[in-house]
């Protein structure tokens, strides 16, 4: 069993690409306040593949428009900077979130699905919550796993010695992780959202997704993540190895003050949106 150095994880984090410098700069022109829509379809037209992605998802039947929105410029104003800002970083990370992690049993795709499908997920639990930010919570949601990106060659290395921690000492797979390796996916996904840049809030949630209890400035956020995750999971959208073995924490339930009820009602509500081919390509 081979426990890994922080230099270790910094090494293979520094190895994933950086955002790309056009994400980077619609990132800083919807924070702020003197932005217009022009400036962001500006920065926008530089990446024409970029811009057919981002026209893509604002089509989505998430966004739900009668008229279909045929310029960057049309998006922002019919979804707003936020919405834009979060279809940007979607489009930006969708490449490296479809590879293929035979370390945690998730074939091409599977984890850009289940990214997806938590993120939306996350949106309407913000919505029916009351959460501040929405779009703060899709984010958050759609980077959760991306710590999966860097453990995978490890995890696959020692999968026999993971599965066998689970089976006899009846942890989780994070558990496990923490166990065998020194560090767990979400602290390393942590690590990923410092070298971007994210905010503090996220770099929080993305690092306590499976801890929620052990966030500090931003709990709510992180509930909203976690149970965004153990949700899209028990529906069965991109399962890995480890989905099978992640408990739903009750505290995060309780903060969020939601029922069983409620969450099956946004179950119920996403289901259609999960075939919208839109949203995942």
């Amino acid at each position: 069993m081979t426990k890994l150095s922080m230099d270790n994880i910094v090494e293979k984090v520094d190895e994933l690409p950086s955002l790309p410098q056009v994400v980077v700069r619609v990132m800083e022109l919807t924070e702020d306040p003197d932005s217009s829509a022009f400036d962001i379809n500006e920065a926008l037209s530089q990446d024409q593949n970029m811009t057919a992605q981002v026209l893509r998802m604002a089509n989505s039947l998430y966004y739900g428009y009668s008229r279909r929105i045929s310029t960057v410029t049309d998006a922002i104003v019919l979804i707003g900077f936020n919405a834009v800002r979060s279809i940007v970083l979607a489009a930006s990370v969708s490449k490296i979130l479809k590879k293929e992690l035979n370390g945690y049993v998730m074939g091409e795709g599977q984890l850009w699905v289940h990214s997806q499908c938590a993120a939306v997920f996350a949106r309407l639990l913000a919505k029916k919550t009351q959460f501040r930010s929405v779009e703060l919570a899709y984010t958050a949601t759609l980077l959760h796993d991306i710590g999966k990106l860097v453990m995978n060659s490890y995890v696959r290395d020692a999968y026999q010695d993971v599965i066998d921690v689970v089976n006899m000492e009846k942890l989780t797979f994070d558990e496990a992780e923490k166990r065998i390796f020194g560090f767990s996916h979400p602290v390393v996904g942590g690590k990923v959202a410092e070298k971007w840049n994210l905010p503090g809030d996220l770099v929080e949630a993305i690092s306590c997704h499976h801890d929620p209890s052990a966030a500090e400035s931003n709990p709510k956020l992180t509930a909203i993540v976690h149970v965004a995750d153990a949700v899209t999971l028990q529906m069965g959208m991109g399962l890995g190895v480890d989905g099978l073995l992640y408990p739903l924490s009750k505290e995060a339930v309780d903060l969020l003050e939601i029922s069983e009820g409620d969450l099956e009602g946004l179950m119920a509500e996403i289901v259609d949106l999960f075939i919208d081919k839109d949203v995942f390509n």
